[in-house]
């Protein structure tokens, strides 16, 4: 198996070492949102105390560290409590990724507090480097996101936010538009209309107005109505 298709997660206790080998791309998802399954994210059934020489650690290093010897057990121990071992090459891609990510979540999430309106991530990007922002592998992006902001305020007018619409729906639609609205933020106070329109409200991230808008006149072919409650 070549290098590039796996990292290496490590992980150390009791003067013991173990490694697994995990795929680049799903590690961080799965740290991020424990999605997708842990049978996706490791490329081999096996705990090594060096995965590099091909050395495995010994079932009872294992059972004395971990309390079990079952595989996907140990390794979900490994991902939550260890260390990914990146290339400089690895390091630059994975950080570029989790940038982008951050970037999407604050454009999603955050408005411009004069104008009530979504930032465009550019917009965002630029802040970030002027405010000459880190980024870091092991926090979620939601953590870091907060932090940014606050640090990029400096730079731009930006808050995070939610956002109150008030949305109805004709008959026509009713049943399978709502079902598909909820999907799309909180729901609160449903009233099924005497005409079999159905009027509710939906909390979303302040950011994505536009998007859930644009999704709710796709559901009804535009008969939709939206009206913004408020934005806070």
């Amino acid at each position: 198996m070549s290098s590039k298709e796996y990292i290496i997660a490590k992980y150390e206790s009791k003067g013991k070492h173990f490694e697994i080998l995990v795929d680049p791309e799903l590690v961080f998802e799965y740290k991020e949102s424990g999605k997708p399954n842990i049978e996706e994210v490791v490329k081999s059934e096996f705990i090594y105390k060096d995965a590099k020489k091909g050395l495995k650690a010994s079932p009872e290093d294992i059972k004395s560290v971990f309390g079990t010897e079952d595989f996907l057990a140990v390794a979900e121990k490994i991902l939550k409590g260890g260390e990914l071992q990146l290339t400089t090459e690895q390091r630059r891609k994975m950080l570029e990724s989790k940038r982008k990510m951050i970037i999407t979540y604050i454009s999603r999430n955050a408005i411009d507090p004069t104008t009530k309106l979504p930032i465009p991530p550019q917009r965002i990007e630029k802040a970030m480097e002027e405010a000459r922002v880190s980024v870091n592998l092991n926090e979620s992006v939601e953590k870091q996101a907060i932090n940014i902001v606050k640090a990029i305020a400096r730079q731009i007018p930006i808050k995070m936010a939610k956002a109150l619409l008030e949305v109805n729906i004709p008959s026509s639609y009713a049943s399978k538009a709502y079902s598909n609205a909820k999907t799309l933020g909180i729901v609160h106070k449903t009233n099924w209309n005497q005409d079999g329109s159905v009027t509710f409200e939906l909390e979303i991230p302040a950011g994505m107005q536009e998007e859930v808008i644009d999704k709710l006149n796709k559901l009804t072919k535009g008969e939709v109505s939206v009206k913004v409650l408020k934005i806070e």
